[in-house]
């Protein structure tokens, strides 16, 4: 699986910008690999499901709505950091 971490870096490199903390990348790459094993489990057919960060971004945004938005058990930048811009 992919490696936020990796992606991360590569599009900082020549930007003064802020950057994500190895806390708050290991946070991504637990949501997005673990939507991505939900994924998989469910999944009833014997076709393996690729790896889609398109597919799990829009689960991963359905579960933020839930839980952010309706049950406001946590924030967004806690259940899913990012930059702000």
């Amino acid at each position: 699986m992919p490696d936020a971490e990796g992606m991360a870096q590569e599009s900082n490199k020549d930007s003064a910008m802020k950057t994500l903390t190895s806390e708050q990348i290991s946070r991504q790459d637990f949501v997005d690999n673990s939507i991505f094993e939900l994924l998989q489990s469910l999944n009833p057919s014997i076709k393996e499901l690729e790896w889609d960060i398109e597919m799990i971004g829009e689960v991963r945004d359905c579960i933020a709505q839930w839980l952010v938005d309706q049950l406001k058990v946590t924030d967004e930048m806690s259940f899913y950091p990012f930059i702000e811009e």
